[in-house]
């Protein structure tokens, strides 16, 4: 099976839901540390946003049977998961703190706040679609260096190319990235 297949979101998917642990942990590994900073951005600590981390992808592979991707990305699916565990954890807190202390914590939102969850949404997938434009070399830098934690030089070598070609179109990956985001905070 070449491998641009054993790399698809759906595929990895499909396995994980017959009970294979090796393509839990491929998705697992591919998106680890989008969800965590989402988590992160939400919830607004570590210990929190690793918790919520770990309950995300607890959920995903609960809901992983009958789970059919609606694009190419399992990402989209996994924020989505992040936000409701995000959600979850804030009300959790705010009726703690309401049970052991008279004071309100005014700075912890009652709601979800859905236009800013369709925002992120909109930002992922244009995001996605900036990354899915990339080359083939680019994509699988993007992947072993913002998403699976690889340094420059653990890159190059695992994709048979030189540090500066790994720093040079990362740097330009990352600009290219940012005007997406600029953009969409300017509409």
């Amino acid at each position: 099976m070449p491998v641009h297949e054993e790399r698809g979101d759906a595929l990895l998917m499909a396995r994980a839901a017959g009970g294979s642990e090796h393509a839990f942990r491929a998705l697992y590994r591919a998106y680890v540390r989008p969800v965590y900073w989402l988590a992160h951005g939400l919830v607004g600590n570590d210990a929190d946003a690793q918790d919520v981390t770990q309950e995300t992808f607890l959920a995903a592979w609960r809901k992983l049977p009958g789970m059919e991707l609606a694009g190419e990305s399992a990402l989209p699916w996994l924020i989505t998961i992040c936000r409701f565990q995000c959600a979850n954890r804030i009300r959790r807190q705010q009726r703690d703190r309401r049970h052991t202390t008279t004071a309100v914590d005014d700075t912890v939102p009652d709601t979800v706040d859905v236009a800013q969850q369709v925002i992120d949404g909109e930002l992922a997938e244009r995001i996605l679609r900036e990354v899915r434009g990339l080359s083939d070399l680019d994509r699988d830098i993007f992947r072993l260096c913002a998403t699976e934690g690889f340094g420059y030089q653990a890159a190059a070598d695992h994709l048979g190319v030189t540090h500066g070609v790994v720093r040079n179109r990362l740097s330009r990956i990352r600009t290219q990235l940012r005007t997406v985001v600029s953009e969409t905070e300017s509409s």
